[in-house]
C-alpha cells in the first residue's frame, strides 16, 4: 500500500513520541501507566495539532528485544497489558512514521536522523516515557545533533514526581531544552 508522505519543508518541526507503545511489564509498570495516561491524552491533542498542520509524527519505540516483530505487532502486543490505556490514547495512524530503537536514545543506532533529514526537520518535539531515561537521553542527543529541542513538560512522565522534575531541570538548565507545556507550544 502506498504511503502518504509528508512534504519536505525547510525548518519543519517533527513530533517524536517516545516509548508510549509499551508493555509496561516491569515492577513499577502499573505505577508508570497510571502516571503516564494523562500525559498520553495531552500528547494525543498535540499530535492532532501536528497532523492538522501536515507536520510529521514519528513513533520511536523499544522493541523489547523482539526483533522478529514489526511495529504494528508490537503495538497490538502492548495493547494487551498494563500499557493498554497508552495505546488506546495514542494508537499510531497509517500516516505516522516509526523507528524501533535498541537502547535509550531515539538517535542511537536508528535511522531517525536520516528520516528527519529527508523530512527537512530542524526542530523536534519529544514526548513520552520515561522522562529520566529515554526522553532525557534523546533530548541530550537531539541537542548534540543540532536540533532545536522541545520537551513539553506536560507530555512526559517518569515513575515519580521528583524523577520527572529532576530530568526536566537537567534538560532545561544543562542542554537548553525548551520545556514549555504543550498548550503554549507554538508550531
Amino acid at each position: 500500500m502506498a504511503r502518504k508522505t509528508t512534504r519536505k519543508r525547510a525548518g519543519t518541526t517533527a513530533l517524536v513520541i517516545i516509548d508510549m507503545m509499551n508493555t509496561l511489564d516491569f515492577p513499577e509498570g502499573s505505577r508508570l501507566a497510571k502516571r503516564a495516561t494523562p500525559a498520553a491524552r495531552r500528547i494525543a491533542r498535540l499530535k492532532a495539532r501536528f497532523v492538522s498542520r501536515g507536520l510529521p509524527v514519528i513513533y520511536a519505540n523499544d522493541n523489547f528485544g523482539a526483533w522478529h516483530m514489526d511495529f504494528r505487532e508490537l503495538v497490538d502486543a502492548c495493547a494487551q497489558g498494563p500499557g493498554r490505556a497508552l495505546v488506546e490514547a495514542l494508537r499510531p495512524d497509517d500516516t505516522d512514521y516509526y523507528v524501533l530503537k535498541p537502547r535509550h536514545s531515539v538517535f542511537f543506532e536508528t535511522p531517525l536522523r536520516m528520516l528527519l533529514a529527508q523530512l527537512g526537520v530542524s526542530r523536534v518535539v519529544l514526548c513520552g516515557v520515561a522522562t529520566d531515561a529515554c526522553v532525557l537521553a534523546s533530548a541530550i542527543d537531539a541537542h548534540m545533533h543540532g536540533y532545536v529541542t522541545i520537551v513539553p513538560s506536560d507530555c512526559v512522565q517518569a515513575e515519580t514526581t521528583p524523577r520527572n522534575a529532576g530530568a526536566l531541570r537537567v534538560m532545561r538548565v544543562s542542554f537548553q531544552v525548551d520545556t514549555t507545556p504543550s498548550s503554549r507550544l507554538r508550531l
